[in-house]
């Protein structure tokens, strides 16, 4: 690789990003890509920026920078929108978190483990009569979906199509979507608000002990949630609520059947959780974040000093800073004794730290810890295929012969 390069377009790139990052590290820690957007690789730079309060959250508010008119558009008519906690500064992000977080406590999740066993063993019944299982769609995303389901007791016959829209909707996330994915993300968007509008009028009738009608308590509270806040969180809690898991797990089950000493560990003694924060680091389903600087910001690297003016795309690159061998002993081994995995960045940092990290960590447990100590023999059959994204990193099919 003669000249380090952020390509998003590379299909190299998209299916194993570390060299490029390694690359990149290495000779331009802080490299701007052709369009203007300021790439970080260092786990320092990241970290850093990811926790002041220096940067922002809100691209639509925030950012001068669009790479085509229908973008433009796009962010003119999304700064009319009521914003979800993932794209919202202080004050309303505090507000907002302080509501939802106490329902995402390990102690709350703990409780789930029960029903999530419960799920996965019913899967892997199936798969042992048959002798083989296709990870992501028999496992990895029905397990995730029927769990963010229960928590809000939302009805799942239409699960193909919730499926098919958060997959729709992540895609727009990407920096490399398409007018045409931006567009069809907005279509589904309208698709699924009418839907889940239904569902909460509907509860607002029978409330119950579920987190939906914990959060039509406090909409209804008047100044905690706006009913169009309630929306918006229920959107990305549907969405992110099980579309990373699915990554998470997929991910993990590839990275120990390509390490069968590591694999062998699991068979024996199931998921710690510091081997869940090594998968978490190794092969993360979430590899960029971006911030906005809000005031001139400066960065120094190879004796230079560069100074990003406000309004810049930041992109924070997590699985890079996951594989900076600074803070990471041989970061392109996968270790799941590596002492200091729980200092991965695979759920960012700062105030924006993924609010489902606890149920996330539980569910990839009990799947990929089930999986591997029920089974002696998991087997690769064919070719895994991953998805062709950048930001949302994912195993697409995983066939598995099991014995």
């Amino acid at each position: 690789m003669s000249k380090p390069e952020f390509n998003p377009f590379n299909p190299e790139f998209r299916a194993h990003p570390y060299p490029f990052y390694d690359a990149l590290r290495k000779h331009e820690p802080v490299h701007t890509t052709e369009f203007g957007m300021v790439v970080l690789t260092r786990y320092e730079d990241v970290s850093t920026t990811l926790k002041s309060a220096d940067f922002s959250r809100d691209i639509e508010r925030y950012s001068t920078q669009a790479t085509s008119a229908a973008r433009q558009r796009r962010r003119d008519m999304q700064r009319e929108r009521t914003k979800s906690i993932l794209n919202l500064d202080p004050p309303d992000h505090t507000r907002l978190r302080r509501i939802v977080s106490k329902s995402f406590t390990p102690s709350a999740m703990e409780k789930l483990r029960g029903r999530i066993q419960q799920l996965v063993d019913t899967v892997l019944d199936a798969a042992q009569d048959r002798g083989s299982i296709e990870l992501i769609d028999d496992l990895a995303f029905p397990v995730p979906f029927q769990v963010i389901s229960d928590l809000l007791a939302m009805p799942t016959e239409r699960a193909e199509e919730m499926r098919e829209w958060s997959q729709i909707i992540t895609n727009s996330l990407e920096p490399t979507a398409t007018d045409e994915e931006l567009a069809q993300s907005d279509a589904a968007i309208a698709q699924l608000v009418p839907y889940l509008t239904s569902i909460i009028e509907e509860r607002r009738k029978n409330l119950g002990d579920d987190m939906l009608s914990s959060l039509i308590t406090a909409e209804e509270a008047g100044d905690k949630m706006t009913t169009d806040e309630l929306m918006a969180f229920l959107v990305l809690l549907y969405i992110a609520g099980h579309e990373t898991t699915v990554n998470l797990i997929g991910n993990s089950t590839l990275a120990l059947l390509r390490h069968p000493d590591q694999a062998a560990l699991v068979h024996q003694y199931g998921l710690s959780s510091q081997a869940i924060d090594e998968l978490l680091r190794f092969d993360g389903p979430v590899q960029h974040t971006v911030r906005i600087p809000l005031k001139p910001v400066q960065y120094e690297a190879q004796g230079n000093t560069f100074t990003i003016e406000p309004g810049t795309v930041v992109l924070t690159s997590l699985g890079a800073a996951n594989h900076d061998p600074t803070v990471f002993e041989a970061p392109h081994e996968l270790r799941l004794d590596r002492p200091n995995s729980h200092r991965h960045m695979a759920f960012a940092s700062g105030i924006h730290y993924c609010l489902g990290s606890a149920l996330a960590k539980l569910e990839t447990e009990v799947a990929v810890g089930t999986l591997f100590q029920r089974f002696p023999n998991v087997n690769i059959v064919g070719t895994p295929s991953w998805r062709d994204r950048l930001t949302i990193r994912g195993v697409n099919q995983l066939q598995l012969s099991l014995s």
